[in-house]
C-alpha cells in the first residue's frame, strides 16, 4: 500500500509547503496553512483525456481560423465577454451569497434555446433547479440538468452529451480522485479548475463556473484559480437593493472596463440598458442636499444621485458617515471646504449616500459631493436639471477629469439643462444644443453659479 502523503497549503494564496508555517512566504498572511492529503495517482484521468506531446512552432507557421463567438442571448453579458462567448473559454462568476450568481447562470441556459447547455448542480437537486427554472420562465428544451459533484463523472457525461456550453455550480462543491482531500479545499479547487480548463480547451466547449467569495470580498480558493480561468466576472451590489453590477475583472478576449447592470425581479435578472434613469430619483419638489454626478464606471457613463445631510452635532462629537463613497475622501473634501472656502463644518454631523446602493470611486464625483454638502448646510435646493463632473483638489481648485465628452453626452441624452465642469476641461468639447456647459475653476465660482441663481428664482 502506498504511503499517504500530506502537504500544507495556504488558504489565502494556495502556496504549498512540506511542513506547517506560521506565516506564508508567498502572501505574508499568518496562520493560514492547513494540512491536506495529496494523491498523485493520475493514471485514470490521463487515460480518459489523452494528450499528445507539444511541438514548438514558429509563430508565422501557426494556422488560425477565426471562429465566431457564441451569442448567449443576453446583451449585457455578451458585451462584458467582448462580443460573445469564445469557444473553449473558462469563465468564473463570483459574488456574495444570494446576489444572483445561480439565477444568472440558469437564466443564460434557459434564455438561449439555440445552445445545447449542460447545467451541473453541485449544491442543489434537479427538483430544486426545476422550481427555479419555472420561476425564470425560460425555454428549457435544450437545457440539461446534472446533479453531480464527482468531476470524472461530470466530464464523462459531458463527453457523451456533447453540449455547446456548460455551467458548473459551483467549483467549491466538486472533487476529483486525483486529490484525497475534502471538496472545497485548496487542492481540490485548483485541481478541478485545471481539469475543467483542459477539458474546455480539448473539446472547444465553453464553461461557466461559479465561485464563492470570502468575507473580505475576494474569490474563495487560491489566487491561482483566477489565473487559471480566461474570464473573471464578479457580482457587486447590496442584497437589500434591487440593482446588481456584473463587473469584468479579467478578460483574455476583451476589455476589463465594461460593466453590466441588472435589476433583480421575481422573474429573474432584468437587463438595464439605461442605468442613469433608474439611479436618479424623481422628486415631486426640490430637496436640499441632492446633486447629480456624471461618473464613469469603466468606460460606461452613469448619472448617479448624491445625497448629503448636514446637521448640528447633537452628542458633542461630530459624526462622519458615507455609504457607497470613501469616507476618508469625504473627510478630505470637508477639510478643503473649511480651509479653502471658510465653511465651518467641523462641529456638524455629515452623512453621505450614493443612491441605488452603488460604490463610486471616480474622482469626478467630488464636485457633486461638495455641492450636495453645501446645499444641505444652507438648506438651499439644487436644480434637478443640473449635474456635475469635476475633481476637487486640496488647494480648493476645480480639477479636470477624463472623458468629459462622454459625461456631457450622457447628461444631454438624459435631459439635463446644465453640466458643471472644470475650466481646464474646455478644450476639444463637442458642440451641444440642449445642454449648457458651465466651466468653473474655484469654489466661489461654483457657489455663485449654482446657488445665486436658485436664490433669485
Amino acid at each position: 500500500m502506498a504511503k499517504t502523503k500530506t502537504a500544507y497549503f495556504c488558504q489565502q494564496c494556495g502556496f504549498e509547503s512540506a511542513k506547517w508555517l506560521g506565516r506564508c512566504p508567498s502572501c505574508g498572511e499568518w496562520n493560514t496553512f492547513v494540512e491536506e492529503l495529496v494523491n498523485k495517482n493520475t493514471g485514470a484521468v490521463a487515460a480518459a483525456f489523452p494528450c499528445g506531446k507539444a511541438v514548438a512552432q514558429r509563430i508565422d507557421e501557426i494556422r488560425f481560423e477565426q471562429q465566431p463567438r457564441l451569442n448567449i442571448e443576453n446583451e449585457e453579458v455578451n458585451r462584458l465577454l467582448g462580443g460573445g462567448l469564445v469557444m473553449g473559454s473558462l469563465v468564473l462568476i463570483g459574488g456574495e451569497p444570494g446576489i444572483g450568481k445561480s439565477t444568472l447562470s440558469l437564466q443564460l441556459a434557459l434564455h438561449a434555446p439555440s445552445l445545447k447547455t449542460l447545467y451541473v448542480a453541485g449544491e442543489e437537486s434537479a427538483q430544486q433547479i426545476k422550481l427555479r427554472a419555472d420561476r425564470l420562465r425560460g425555454d428549457g428544451r435544450n437545457c440539461y440538468i446534472l446533479s453531480e459533484t464527482h468531476l470524472e463523472n461530470i466530464l464523462t457525461q459531458a463527453q457523451q452529451l456533447q453540449p455547446q456550453c456548460m455551467v458548473v455550480d459551483s467549483i467549491q462543491t466538486l472533487f476529483t480522485d486525483r486529490v484525497e482531500s475534502s471538496a472545497g479545499s485548496i487542492s481540490q479547487i485548483r485541481e478541478c479548475a485545471a481539469q475543467l480548463l483542459k477539458f474546455a480547451k480539448q473539446t472547444g466547449i465553453p464553461i461557466f463556473i461559479i465561485g464563492h467569495i470570502t468575507k473580505d470580498g475576494s474569490i474563495a480558493g487560491p489566487k491561482a484559480l483566477e489565473h487559471i480561468v480566461d474570464v473573471v466576472l464578479q457580482f457587486e451590489g447590496d442584497g437589500h437593493h434591487a440593482y446588481r453590477i456584473l463587473r469584468s475583472i479579467k478578460n483574455r478576449f476583451g476589455s476589463t472596463d465594461e460593466i453590466g447592470i441588472f435589476e433583480m425581479l421575481s422573474s429573474g435578472l432584468r437587463e438595464v440598458s439605461n442605468p442613469s434613469e433608474i439611479l436618479i430619483t424623481q422628486h415631486d419638489s426640490a430637496l436640499s442636499g441632492v446633486a447629480v454626478a456624471a461618473t464613469l464606471d469603466g468606460i460606461r457613463p452613469l448619472l448617479i444621485e448624491t445625497q448629503a445631510l448636514v446637521s448640528s452635532a447633537a452628542y458633542g462629537t461630530p459624526q462622519r458617515s458615507a455609504t457607497g463613497f470613501d469616507v476618508r475622501r469625504m473627510n478630505m473634501l470637508l477639510a478643503v471646504l473649511e480651509k479653502r472656502a471658510g465653511f465651518k463644518l467641523a462641529i456638524k454631523d455629515v452623512f453621505l449616500n450614493m443612491a441605488g446602493g452603488l460604490k463610486v470611486v471616480d474622482p469626478a464625483v467630488d464636485l457633486a459631493v461638495v455641492t450636495a454638502i453645501l446645499s444641505s448646510n444652507f438648506d438651499l435646493p439644487v436644480s434637478s436639471r443640473y449635474c456635475f463632473a469635476a475633481e476637487v483638489g486640496l488647494s480648493g481648485e476645480i480639477r479636470p477629469v477624463a472623458r468629459v465628452d462622454q459625461r456631457i453626452a450622457e447628461a444631454e441624452k438624459t435631459g439635463f439643462e446644465r453640466i458643471f465642469i472644470s475650466r481646464y476641461n474646455q478644450k476639444g468639447l463637442p458642440q451641444t444644443k440642449s445642454i449648457e456647459i458651465i466651466a468653473v475653476s474655484k469654489m466661489d465660482e461654483l457657489l455663485h453659479a449654482v446657488f445665486s441663481a436658485q436664490h433669485e428664482t
